[in-house]
């Protein structure tokens, strides 16, 4: 019988789950859950990491994520990576309006050039998530390169992960040490809070 709390099936069947989304059912929920991203408190950020979206895997569309965060923190400097596969290491660079970017060959629309960031000097790191349970371990792509990144970030850093979806039922059951856990975790129903087990 396979365990279907291991992150492999899970992997497995939320990349389904979202390549079935008609593009309707997309658009609604990618909405609502930048909606409930203007509920989020993120304090005075000087610093915001934000990935930006594999559109071939319906992945939740951050383009107009990162014209919110413009909008509401006009004095802070968003930040994007440029991802290196074979190596698992990640550099990041101040997003400006001269930042040329090109896809990876994930179709990750990354920096080609700009001001380096280092992981330390982040407020806030927007994450992307396949699947996440209710003590905030997410489900990613495998690479563990997120992991890798978060634990060079500050111990007071905000992780706020993204999903179209709502949590798992159960416990990732392969969650490790190295595992970073999320703090919050948005949703088109509502933001889910990890650091003090209180949901709102």
């Amino acid at each position: 019988m396979i365990d279907m709390t291991a992150k492999q099936a899970i992997r497995k069947m939320y990349l389904a789950r979202r390549k079935a989304l008609s593009p309707e059912s997309f658009r609604q929920l990618n909405n609502a859950l930048l909606e409930q991203c203007r509920h989020l408190d993120l304090g005075h950020p000087a610093y915001i990491h934000l990935f930006l979206p594999i559109a071939a895997r319906n992945e939740v569309d951050t383009w107009p994520l990162s014209a919110q965060l413009r909008e509401r923190f006009p004095e802070a400097t968003l930040v994007l990576s440029r991802s290196f596969i074979a190596t698992g290491d990640m550099e990041h660079f101040a997003w400006k309006a001269d930042t040329t970017l090109v896809e990876n060959a994930l179709g990750i629309p990354e920096p080609e050039n700009g001001q380096h960031v280092q992981p330390a000097q982040l407020d806030v790191v927007f994450v992307p998530l396949l699947a996440f349970d209710t003590s905030g371990h997410r489900v990613g792509y495998g690479k563990g390169m997120y992991d890798g990144f978060l634990r060079q970030c500050r111990p007071d850093v905000q992780t706020v992960g993204l999903s179209l979806f709502g949590p798992l039922e159960a416990p990732v059951s392969d969650a490790w040490d190295g595992d970073i856990p999320l703090q919050s975790v948005v949703t088109p129903e509502k933001v889910y809070y990890f650091t003090d087990a209180k949901n709102e």
